[in-house]
């Protein structure tokens, strides 16, 4: 999947995250996507939580073969 922006988040507990994203999220216009890598189980309800308050898109998640979150957030 294309994305615009890349965070890794790799080795980080919450909530560094989703605060990374946030972050992301700023710097990229309305639309664009940003791909989010994280290591932490409870990322995966952390980004859910995150894309219903605040309107983002979480257009796919994925759990990759070496125990890593793929997470993609389309900005609103």
């Amino acid at each position: 999947m294309d994305f615009d922006k890349e965070v890794d988040a790799r080795g980080l507990s919450c909530p560094l995250p989703i605060l990374r994203l946030k972050k992301a999220l700023a710097e990229v216009s309305g639309g664009q996507i940003v791909r989010v890598l994280a290591t932490d189980p409870s990322s995966v309800k952390d980004f859910e939580a995150f894309a219903q308050q605040t309107g983002h898109d979480l257009i796919h998640q994925a759990e990759l073969s070496d125990s890593t979150f793929e997470f993609f957030v389309r900005h609103k």
